[in-house]
Parts: C-alpha cells; structure tokens; sequence
C-alpha cells in the first residue's frame, strides 16, 4: 500500500552522493530524522492514499501522494539533494508539486519539498 520510495532514493548513485549511503543514508520517514542529523537530509510522508474504486470488481491499485522535504545548510545544497530524489523517483511516480521552502525560523537549514502521486498495482 505504502510505496517503496527508500528503494528509489537507495539505487541511485545521485542520490547516495547527496544524502549518504545505506544502511547510513539520510533518507527517513517523517518523525524518524534523529536529533542533530548531518546535513542535507530528506524525510518522507504519504500524504494521503486511495484505491481505485470500481463499481463490479474489487480494487487493482492504489493511488498514494508522498511528501518529501529536504533540508540543507544551504539553498543551492538543498535544491541538489531535490534534483538527485526528483530524478530518481520520477520514473516511478508523478512529481505534482515543488517548491522552495527558504530557510527555517528556528533551525536556519534551508528546505525543498517535492510531492510524489504514486500508482501502485496491488499483488
């Protein structure tokens, strides 16, 4: 039901120049970052998801949005990490919505979000 995002972000060598490398790669679910993570890092969330509904038979998929946000000690770091986990989920996914969330009140890291719509044939 939940897309396997981690696996997207893993495989791809932009990525893991970015944000590490597995097991140690700075790529968590939203609420997991630990506290005083090394920059850039990513989390992720799903936003919201939805089977699809048929009036004669049961669903085959299910649609899922997934939230990213990457955080970075600089605009031009953040935006890098974005691009890296753009190019490596958009051939799976549908990228629906980014932008530049400029620089936190409290931390000062600079953010990027991206929204991912996912459709997820169910086994």
């Amino acid at each position: 039901m939940t897309p396997t995002v981690f696996a997207y972000v893993s495989a791809s060598a932009q990525c893991r120049a970015q944000l590490g490398t597995p097991p140690n790669m700075r790529f968590y679910a939203f609420g997991e970052s630990p506290q005083g993570v090394t920059l850039p890092y990513a989390v992720w969330q799903m936003i919201t998801g939805t089977p699809a509904n048929y009036l004669g038979q049961l669903p085959d998929m299910d649609g899922s949005r997934l939230q990213i946000d990457v955080y970075a000690a600089t605009q031009a770091v953040a935006t890098a990490a974005a691009i890296a986990i753009r190019n490596a989920i958009e051939p799976s996914a549908h990228l629906v919505n980014f932008a530049d969330r400029g620089r936190d009140a409290t931390t000062r890291n600079y953010g990027y979000m991206l929204d991912f719509d996912f459709f997820t044939p169910r086994e």
